[in-house]
């Protein structure tokens, strides 16, 4: 009996694991694809929450792939695992806080030793990896490093551009015809969305900066920010999930606030009234904010003036707040708000 080659996709969401995973699919080979959740993918955590998005799809990209290529799709979440990557990175860091080179290796190391457990029994690993079109982790002689430290060896098959790499051992074994793969190379994307058109997709996620918020320069700037404030380099799912709502400024070094800029923010952030002190105005609609760090009665009147300015009472001689404990003791503040001026710059992370 001949055998049917088993290949599993790394598949993000994106054009180009789409793309690698149906290469390899036409050419009858086997596929299932694996997604690893670190907690710091971009995939629909702000469309879901912000009212401004509510036009965008509340879709997961990952899972929409899988279904448009009929595939079955492994989720695995390596929140703790996946800290040691962004906390010492092998390779050093990219442009903001993304470890993109260390985190490739992890991703294609934890899907080979999946792939290779004796009750998967897969062939081969697919990425949907371009030479050149990242500066770190997908440059020419990156290629090789990622598939000696992840363990894949030759075994890592990156269908977009083989014919710019050497031969792999899916080519040699015959489970994957070299003519039928790509030589795509750069940060152009055209020839990306000419073959998505020649597949047949119209829809998918649009290439746009990667799909991990560590890319972001602001949300790096808030990360960095956290670690100084706390005086360690560490971080648990709720710090990296709030740093991706609201307005974070911080008046003290040892507090800061996190304000909502609209209603789908002010609810998120309502789920967290158990763990933080939470200020929101009462005259006036307006945000609701919590309040990071140990504060005094004078830093509080401070963080409520700051709130206030955020509030439809911006202009108005006096607002009235209410501040919460998490233990559900509250008081109420009459408070001016502060100007635009008196909210230093300096104070936005």
């Amino acid at each position: 009996m001949s055998h049917t080659p088993k290949a599993v996709a790394l598949i993000s969401g994106g054009l180009d694991s789409l793309l690698a995973a149906r290469i390899i699919q036409d050419q009858g080979v086997q596929i299932e694809g694996i997604n690893f959740y670190t907690g710091f993918c971009v995939e629909g955590h702000t469309h879901a929450i912000r009212n401004k998005d509510k036009g965008n799809a509340k879709r997961n990209n990952a899972l929409w792939v899988a279904e448009q290529l009929g595939i079955t799709l492994h989720i695995i979440e390596v929140i703790e695992e996946y800290k040691d990557v962004v906390l010492n990175p092998k390779h050093g860091y990219g442009k903001n806080m993304n470890p993109c080179l260390a985190c490739k290796i992890f991703m294609v190391h934890k899907a080979q030793a999946w792939a290779w457990m004796e009750e998967n029994e897969f062939d081969f690993i697919i990425t949907g990896e371009v030479i050149g079109q990242r500066p770190k982790s997908q440059r020419k002689d990156s290629m090789p490093v990622i598939a000696r430290e992840s363990g894949a060896e030759d075994r890592l098959l990156r269908p977009l551009c083989a014919k710019n790499l050497p031969v792999t051992l899916p080519e040699r074994e015959g489970w994957v015809n070299r003519d039928e793969l790509y030589d795509f190379h750069g940060r152009n994307r055209k020839p990306q969305i000419a073959l998505a058109h020649k597949f047949g997709f119209t829809d998918f996620a649009q290439p746009a900066g990667g799909c991990c918020f560590l890319t972001d320069q602001s949300y790096s700037s808030k990360l960095k920010d956290l670690w100084s404030a706390r005086g360690e380099r560490n971080y648990e799912l709720d710090d990296i999930m709030l740093l991706k709502v609201g307005r974070h400024i911080r008046p003290k070094p040892y507090y800061k606030l996190i304000i909502g800029r609209e209603d789908g923010e002010n609810n998120y952030l309502s789920g967290y009234f158990n763990e933080f002190t939470n200020i929101k105005t009462i005259s006036h609609k307006g945000p609701l904010a919590l309040i990071d760090g140990t504060v005094n009665k004078t830093d509080m009147e401070e963080a409520a003036a700051i709130v206030a300015r955020y509030s439809q009472g911006r202009d108005a001689d006096t607002v009235e707040v209410e501040i919460t404990d998490c233990n559900g003791a509250a008081e109420r503040l009459s408070v001016q708000p502060m100007s635009s001026i008196e909210v230093e710059q300096s104070w936005h992370v």
